[in-house]
């Protein structure tokens, strides 16, 4: 077992697949993409429908973007969301993330077949972040699947299990740092995470030279309601 392996367990994870395995997957990754709701936040709401995100999980997705561009070039990023949510598209657009997707309820996997056929990837070289059971349509066929655990739907979880849908749970829940929690995970996979440590602390060269290309991006905002793809404004 390794050092990796040992901390998360003893954290509270859960490796679905062998640690390997999601490693070897990992090498593969070209896109990160997340829920939104219950996987930076605990599934909240205000009155206008927004819902928060915490500046860890932030660092992390940063710190996970970095690590993956050091390996094979600055990965598509995306959230893509069931609801329309004004918070995540700030948090996109100050990330520099490629999509933003909204009202993509029960069509999230037209949302993930619109990037994959856009930058010419396939569904396995994709990373995804969930939580429920509107996501599962695209945790059935992405490479990396991350299950944020809650601890109220413990037969969800255990069916994501059986169903081969998930590759690690996560000892956070959604608004207690599961995604910093899993993208640290994810950067320690691609065998980079002090080299990520030291560039970003240090402000290096290479994190230089990945933040021009970051900044490079201009968001892209899509309506997917009533299965329409529909480009918006924000």
């Amino acid at each position: 077992m390794t050092e990796i392996e040992r901390t998360y367990l003893a954290l509270g994870g859960k490796f679905v697949i062998p640690f390997e395995e999601l490693k070897a997957r990992m090498q593969k990754v070209k896109a990160i993409i997340y829920d939104w709701d219950g996987v930076f936040n605990n599934g909240n709401k205000t009155a206008d429908s927004s819902s928060n995100f915490s500046e860890v999980d932030s660092m992390g997705t940063n710190l996970l973007r970095f690590s993956t561009y050091l390996k094979r070039g600055l990965p598509v990023s995306a959230v893509i969301s069931g609801e329309k949510n004004d918070t995540a598209f700030y948090f996109c657009k100050r990330e520099c993330f490629h999509y933003s997707f909204f009202k993509a309820a029960n069509n999230k996997i037209d949302a993930l077949n619109y990037i994959c056929n856009t930058h010419k990837i396939q569904q396995h070289e994709v990373a995804y972040f969930f939580d429920d059971v509107l996501d599962l349509s695209m945790a059935e066929v992405c490479g990396v699947r991350i299950f944020v655990n809650q601890k109220a739907n413990p037969l969800f979880a255990e069916y994501c299990v059986r169903n081969k849908l998930a590759d690690y749970i996560t000892s956070s829940a959604g608004g207690s740092f599961a995604v910093r929690e899993s993208t640290e995970l994810l950067v320690a996979l691609n065998d980079n995470y002090d080299e990520v440590m030291q560039g970003r602390k240090n402000v290096s060269a290479e994190y230089k030279t990945y933040l021009e290309k970051r900044k490079s991006i201009s968001t892209e905002f899509f309506s997917l309601l009533d299965g329409k793809m529909e480009k918006a404004e924000f």
